[in-house]
């Protein structure tokens, strides 16, 4: 079982037995309370039904309690809660225009969006095969968004103010929500030529937004105010000291400069350029959660990334502000929000990339030029996720789910483009094919080498490497599809 299932009976543990006084400070398990307070609160509801499931997986003293109950218990709590997701997807297709020509059903933008989202493949995989509560939570933004393009402004404010204090990942998109709702909904009208007509703006729209925001934050987080505990709070949703990158390597930027500084040390050594006792003892490449230096290229800070991060999505930011193109518009600088955050924040999961990959979804259906990057996105990210399941009977599995989630994905968007131009060029063709060589060697070669006991991390090194060229690639190719598209006519000209 993955760590996940112990997190989680752990929090239902805290929570059921402990005054609220003490959740953020008990620490008899290594994995302490890192959620907001409204996740605390849903895993308190949870433990109310857990306990006529196997009392004592809420015993907090038992580290690593497993049982046929504990783990039904969780599975089904899991796919209890999806229900928000598909009610969720039900009102994203809703948003989406339909009127596109075609023969039957299956051949909808809307029916191929339902599957792409109730069928995703890192979803399916990260919730209930590894484990965890996300289904739910992504319903919350879906439905956030849904309400926006439904111009239900007051509504999706309220769901994702009230997501972010269920998982402050969310944080990441923020900055959308906050321009989109500033420039669509307190600036009640736009001159001809789509600028601000700044006489337009409202004050009690601004103040309504301000309550929503007020109001959900003081529920949240109001009764730790009151005991003093917020920076107690504050630091557990933050541990900076995990280090840079999380022991499976996201598909980053970051990956990349480890990989360099990983190159260049050992080309340092062959060269007699470095001294083998100065080389920092932590390694990047140990596969632990933990802080590192590195050896070659600059040691990376909170603070570098913070500042990588903020001028990543400056420019996505500011087309949503000069040029929004309505919901559309919200939805690009949603993606590449999550896309920047995901390629620069410090120590990011590679289960993060769930969080480009599904909002990409509804622009995946609706032009070519998406369809593509969706392609290239969804393919690269959802191959980074293999490393969660590493046992053997699991491989099977993995490889036939991304296989029926990717043949559809490629059938369905390639059916529904078919007038026009090809969605991915030969070297994006070249580029996804070669993921299967690649799987080959590390999940079955590379076992049966001696390499293996010597270095272990290599599989997951060149796979983290191999798909952050790929993320990268969908970034920047997005970014530029966005620049050139908010460009005037004359320009593009030019």
């Amino acid at each position: 079982y993955s760590t996940d299932f112990e997190v989680h009976r752990n929090w239902l543990a805290i929570t059921h037995n402990l005054p609220l006084s003490q959740w953020y400070y008990e620490a008899t398990s290594e994995w302490t309370l890192d959620y907001p307070p409204f996740f605390a609160w849903f895993e308190y509801a949870l433990s109310h039904v857990a306990k006529y499931f196997d009392p004592k997986m809420l015993v907090i003293e038992n580290l690593n309690y497993t049982s046929r109950a504990t783990v039904f218990f969780q599975r089904f709590s899991v796919i209890c809660t999806d229900v928000l997701f598909i009610y969720a997807v039900r009102e994203c297709c809703r948003c989406v225009n339909g009127k596109r020509a075609a023969k039957d059903i299956l051949e909808k933008p809307t029916f191929i969006l339902a599957v792409l989202l109730l069928w995703n493949f890192g979803l399916l995989i990260v919730d209930h095969i590894h484990f965890q509560y996300n289904g739910f939570l992504f319903g919350l933004m879906l439905l956030s968004v849904a309400r926006l393009c439904q111009k239900r402004y007051l509504e999706g404010a309220f769901l994702f103010a009230v997501l972010l204090h269920f998982k402050h990942i969310y944080m990441y998109v923020a900055p959308a929500y906050g321009i989109y709702l500033l420039r669509s909904y307190c600036f009640t009208a736009n001159n001809a030529d789509g600028s601000l007509k700044w006489r337009s703006f409202s004050l009690l729209h601004v103040t309504l937004l301000g309550l929503i925001v007020c109001l959900v934050s003081a529920l949240s987080l109001g009764p730790f105010i009151v005991l003093g505990q917020l920076p107690q709070v504050i630091s557990r949703l933050f541990p900076f000291k995990r280090g840079l990158c999380h022991a499976y390597w996201a598909p980053n930027f970051w990956a990349l400069y480890n990989a360099m500084d990983k190159a260049l040390t050992i080309l340092g050594l062959k060269c007699n350029l470095l001294d083998p006792t100065k080389i920092p003892k932590a390694s990047m490449t140990g596969g632990l959660v933990q802080e590192f230096e590195h050896t070659v290229l600059p040691s990376v800070t909170p603070l570098a990334t913070l500042i990588c991060t903020f001028i990543s999505i400056l420019p996505s930011v500011f087309c949503l502000w000069f040029k929004p193109q309505g919901p559309r518009g919200f939805l690009q600088c949603l993606v590449l929000c999550a896309l920047s955050s995901f390629m620069f924040g410090w120590h990011v999961h590679e289960k993060a990339i769930l969080l480009a990959i599904l909002p990409l979804s509804l622009l995946s259906v609706q032009r070519a030029k998406d369809a593509g990057i969706y392609l290239i996105l969804t393919t690269t990210g959802h191959f980074s996720l293999f490393p969660l399941l590493f046992t053997s009977p699991e491989l099977p599995i993995k490889i036939l789910l991304m296989l029926l989630f990717t043949v559809y994905s490629f059938s369905s968007l390639k059916s529904l483009f078919r007038r026009e131009r090809p969605l991915l060029n030969w070297p994006e063709t070249l580029y996804l094919i070669q993921l299967v060589p690649l799987e080959i060697f590390c999940e079955m070669i590379f076992p049966l080498t001696p390499w293996k006991r010597h270095f272990p991390f290599v599989p997951l090194l060149l796979t983290s490497v191999y798909c952050a060229l790929g993320v990268t690639y969908a970034w920047l190719k997005l970014y530029l599809s966005v620049l050139t598209e908010r460009l005037p006519a004359r320009q593009k000209a030019e």
